[in-house]
């Protein structure tokens, strides 16, 4: 069943999906080489809690941290660990909170110094196909509309991998409520979309080949040919006309560009 929110209830959402923005920023603001994704992690839970909210992940379905970090070829739901961040890696942080009865939802693919130009287009596609996605998440559209606009510039425009195990999806309440929201797909299929519905979107595309399995730890997700993936997700509410950002990339982008261990 798909929940529809009353403007109220956006607010709220857009609460927490801004107090994720600003975790994100924080980390912006402190990653660095030698720095470890466990680290990261306890700075990011710390930071939400004295926010007054607790982390969506921690404890959700087992998954033991605030934070899902993943470095270079992990695509998503990587697990936080004692291993140093080095220069030229690639890290995606994924977070959630829960406030006032609602989830909000962001990840963010930070440049650790200096990367190859192979991977800074990986990023720099992955973000603007998300925000292609954006752009179709209006009112009277479908889904689908939202899922070819991410596949057709990231896979057929540049030959990347869109994985297709994991996909996008509805929040409120819930932390995944529907509908999916896969980032492949055909123009004019699936749900119709409404005012006031929020979903995450939320590309994961890797480098090389579409593929994906899943490392010993039951949770973080690999590309099959060990290239690296990019991941970017903001939590919007669907509206006639425009879609309604509920996250923001403003303050983590400032912060990118202040911290000289970050290319943004």
């Amino acid at each position: 069943m798909i929940y529809y929110k009353t403007s109220a209830e956006v607010e709220l959402i857009r609460e927490s999906s801004l107090l994720v923005s600003k975790t994100l920023a924080q980390v912006a603001s402190s990653i660095r080489p030698g720095m470890t994704t466990l680290q990261v992690d306890e700075l990011a839970e710390q930071f939400i809690r004295d926010h007054g909210a607790v982390p969506s992940f921690k404890n959700y379905k087992g998954f033991p941290f605030t934070c899902c970090i993943s470095v270079n070829d992990a695509v998503v739901h990587g697990f936080p660990n004692d291993r140093p961040i080095k220069e030229g890696d690639i890290v995606s942080v994924d977070v959630g909170v829960y406030k006032n009865g609602f989830h909000g939802d962001s990840a963010y693919t930070f440049a650790i110094g200096t990367i190859s130009e192979e991977s800074k287009q990986l990023l720099q596609v992955t973000k603007e196909s998300l925000y292609l996605g954006i752009e179709k998440a209006i009112a009277g559209n479908r889904v689908g509309d939202i899922s070819f606009a991410i596949q057709d510039f990231a896979e057929r425009k540049h030959k990347y991998g869109v994985v297709r195990e994991l996909v996008g999806h509805g929040l409120g309440r819930h932390l995944h409520e529907e509908p999916q929201v896969p980032n492949y797909g055909r123009r004019g299929s699936g749900a119709k979309l409404k005012d006031g519905l929020v979903i995450a979107i939320e590309p994961m595309i890797n480098m090389g080949v579409k593929e994906v399995w899943y490392d010993d730890d039951g949770w973080t997700v690999k590309t099959k040919d060990g290239l690296p993936a990019a991941h970017f997700e903001h939590t919007i509410c669907v509206r006639r006309g425009k879609a309604d950002i509920l996250s923001s990339f403003e303050e983590i982008e400032a912060a990118e560009k202040s911290n000289p261990n970050l290319v943004s």
